[in-house]
């Protein structure tokens, strides 16, 4: 009996323990930084400008951008997790020849930006952004904000509290807490977490239109998320579900076309080069 004492005594320690590594290291858990910073032009894109931009906390962020053609409306790319800037260059590229003009933020400690993540931080830098694409000419009936995976948390806060055109949300999730959950199930993360990225609240106070891109087959944050924020959204919305895709490959299976017959229907502005409607068929829409 003594022994079966020690063991659960045991056992009760080493969950404390783990459970307070797990709360004091969140955020190194959470974010996957890549921090090589690496010029467009290393990266393969041509007429596309390196932006740093300096927060009110003396952080510096770097951004990239490139202008819209006349009459075109620009995109405010907020990434996702891993990796870096010049890893997504093929997407940013895919885009820019349509004729988008774009900015691609970095986030802190990402691509050479300085400071360190965390919810409050990504929020007020997405801000940033879009208040400096104002300030800068672009007006925010211009401005289509995307959001992939980590960044449509942030996005859905960003067109919260801003008057973006559009708004697109690649691989969303309803929080963060729900995606930990599945990832750490044997931790209480939903009382611990400190940057929740409570998508499934926010999303209701987002008035532009909205469209949600999900693969089916995404095993980072599952598709039932997209399906689940997609029925709070209040504002015009359409989703597009990919059977084969996952979670970083859509463009693949046609997720640059569906974009960009949405925004040419929502905005009324075709990008140069957009496909027609009858080129948009790879994916199922509601």
């Amino acid at each position: 009996m003594g022994m079966l004492v020690n063991l659960a005594g045991m056992s009760i320690a080493l969950y404390v323990m783990v459970t307070g590594a797990a709360w004091l290291g969140q955020r190194y858990l959470m974010y996957v930084p890549n921090a090589t910073r690496v010029a467009p032009a290393a990266a393969g894109l041509a007429g596309v400008q390196e932006q740093i931009l300096a927060t009110p906390d003396g952080a510096r962020l770097i951004a990239w951008r490139a202008a819209a053609r006349p009459g075109r409306p620009t995109i405010l790319y907020l990434h996702g997790n891993a990796g870096n800037l010049a890893g997504r260059a093929d997407r940013f590229e895919r885009y820019q020849r349509l004729g988008f003009g774009l900015m691609m933020l970095s986030w802190r400690s990402y691509s050479g930006s300085t400071g360190q993540p965390t919810e409050a931080h990504n929020v007020a830098d997405a801000i940033l952004a879009f208040d400096m694409l104002v300030t800068s000419g672009v007006p925010a009936s211009d401005i289509v904000v995307y959001g992939e995976s980590l960044g449509s948390g942030v996005a859905i806060q960003l067109a919260g509290v801003r008057p973006v055109a559009a708004l697109v949300l690649d691989a969303p999730y309803t929080s963060i807490v729900d995606v930990a959950i599945l990832s750490y199930p044997y931790l209480p993360v939903r009382p611990l977490l400190l940057d929740r990225y409570e998508s499934d609240r926010h999303i209701k106070e987002v008035t532009a239109p909205v469209l949600i891109l999900h693969g089916e087959r995404d095993a980072v944050i599952p598709v039932k998320m997209g399906r689940a924020l997609y029925e709070l959204v209040r504002a015009p919305k359409k989703i597009a579900l990919f059977p084969e895709g996952g979670h970083v490959d859509l463009d693949s299976y046609g997720a640059v076309e569906v974009v960009t017959q949405w925004i040419a229907e929502v905005l009324g502005k075709k990008p140069d080069g957009a496909a027609q409607s009858s080129d948009v068929g790879q994916a199922p829409e509601r």
